[in-house]
């Protein structure tokens, strides 16, 4: 057997660095580097975050078009865009903040306020312009809803954004409608057209859902600045209604 050198002897009591470098790499060191796995709970305040982050927006574009509707008696439409304004902005800001540390910033930011503007008036003109059969109980529902006040009409497309199972049952009435229904006709309804021109309020199902959805829709559109009434005569919906002042 050949025997070790002193040399030899002394590399192996204190290896050299290549050695250890190579020991320090092995599967134990990197199942410590690993990343933690989230807990679910992370992971449920993650995807949470996610949809409020996307949703708030919308959310803060029909309680700023309410609020100046209702309290300082701006136009429908001109509180609308207000509205949009306000939201484009919170977004920008938001923008800014994620892309702080960008590279070539005006070109970044430049794109950036034209992207947000888009996707929001956007939104806006396909809340205005579209509803889908699936949040229709009739066909009838479809065919009036552009007689519906346009801040509804938004409120409607953000609200099937969390909700893709929203249904509205109604929209504009007439006084022989609710003598069909057993009623006599209420002549400060507002599903009749107002001096505004449009129709200020649906009813939205609530027949074949949990309590528990229908009370968080509930307060969700009455957060927005809607009047909302439960009503259960007739049959189970719950009204929602844009008052006028």
């Amino acid at each position: 057997m050949e025997k070790l050198s002193q040399k030899e002897l002394d590399w192996l009591l204190q290896p050299n660095d290549s050695f250890r470098m190579g020991i320090e790499s092995g599967p134990e060191v990197q199942r410590r580097s690993a990343s933690p796995k989230r807990s679910p709970t992370k992971i449920f305040l993650l995807l949470l975050s996610g949809v409020l982050g996307l949703i708030f927006p919308f959310f803060l574009l029909i309680r700023t078009s309410v609020y100046l509707i209702r309290t300082e008696q701006w136009n429908g439409w001109v509180a609308l865009v207000a509205g949009s304004v306000v939201t484009i902005l919170f977004l920008w800001f938001l923008f800014v903040i994620i892309f702080r540390r960008a590279k070539h910033k005006k070109i970044v930011y430049k794109i950036g306020i034209g992207s947000l503007s888009m996707m929001v008036f956007g939104f806006c003109m396909y809340g205005l312009m579209y509803l889908s059969g699936v949040n229709a109980k009739t066909e009838n529902v479809r065919q009036v809803y552009r007689s519906l006040h346009p801040v509804l009409r938004v409120a409607v497309a953000t609200t099937t954004l969390a909700d893709k199972d929203l249904i509205i049952t109604d929209i504009k009435r007439s006084p022989e409608d609710y003598r069909a229904m057993g009623l006599n006709p209420r002549q400060t309804s507002l599903h009749y057209p107002q001096k505004t021109g449009f129709v200020h309020a649906i009813d939205l199902r609530t027949i074949g859902h949990s309590e528990f959805r229908n009370k968080l829709l509930e307060i969700s559109l009455k957060t927005m600045g809607f009047q909302t009434i439960r009503h259960v005569g007739t049959a189970d919906h719950l009204h929602v209604a844009l008052p006028l002042n």
